[in-house]
């Protein structure tokens, strides 16, 4: 029998641009008592990732073109934002009066390219905006190199981050950035319960594992972005979250 067990990490602190992530993350867990083991799964929570990276943006310095004014005006959004949601994205998937889903330059499709004020620390009038970070692939394959370095231990990291779905309400979370575990877990040719040989069996166990720690990280003022994930037994394999992205082609929804 497996034990899973989820859990959030304390003792994260308010996290700056140039802060060392990883330095923070194993920080906290020592003061918790815990120590890593190979296998273990960190969910990281997106918001941190960007603040570490500066992906910061202040609305006073963003200049927004024609086609962002022409967007606004739609979509009843600040231009400035409109501007930083097209300048992250490829398309405009579908907009309305207060909605604006974009195909993300990273591949998926989603509200507002991820760009984000809940939880990001406000300077007067100067509103700041939180994008998301420009490779969080390789954000997440940093982290677990620099855990690796530190403690000598093998560990996956997962970078969530809060999705809608076209057919169902409320957002769920999902990964949007893998190292060190199958994104994808194919399970096509094994068997079931009574013998019958899987057919269609892709398991997005990347997101799986970012909806599961999303019970834990909440999604207001709950200050848990890291929770430790133990008790998964993963085949092996360095996934990526784009491998989670629908092509084009094989979408049957646009």
């Amino acid at each position: 029998m497996t034990n899973l067990t989820l859990t959030a990490v304390p003792h994260i602190p308010h996290v700056q641009p140039g802060d060392n992530l990883a330095e923070l993350i194993l920080h906290a867990l020592a003061q918790a008592g815990v120590t890593l083991a190979d296998g273990d799964v960190l969910a990281i929570a997106q918001k941190i990732v960007s603040k570490a990276e500066g992906r910061l943006v202040r609305l006073a310095d963003v200049q927004p073109s024609a086609r962002a004014v022409e967007v606004a005006g739609q979509t009843d959004k600040d231009p400035r934002v409109v501007e930083l949601i097209l300048q992250e994205s490829e398309e405009i998937s579908r907009m309305r009066r207060g909605v604006l889903i974009v195909r993300h330059r990273l591949g998926f499709t989603s509200a507002n390219a991820g760009i984000d004020r809940s939880n990001v620390a406000q300077d007067g009038a100067d509103e700041t905006v939180l994008l998301l970070p420009r490779d969080p692939d390789a954000s997440a394959v940093r982290l677990r190199q620099a855990i690796e370095a530190k403690l000598g231990v093998q560990v996956g990291v997962v970078i969530t981050d809060s999705h809608g779905r076209p057919f169902r309400m409320g957002t769920v979370g999902v990964a949007i950035g893998v190292a060190g575990i199958p994104a994808l877990w194919d399970r096509r040719g094994e068997p079931d319960l009574y013998g019958y040989q899987l057919q269609h069996t892709d398991i997005g166990v990347a997101d799986e594992i970012a909806a599961a720690a999303g019970l834990l990280m909440g999604q207001a003022a709950e200050g848990m972005p890291v929770v430790l994930v133990r008790g998964l037994n993963l085949p092996t394999a360095e996934g990526k979250a784009t491998d989670l992205v629908r092509p084009k082609e094989m979408d049957l929804y646009r």
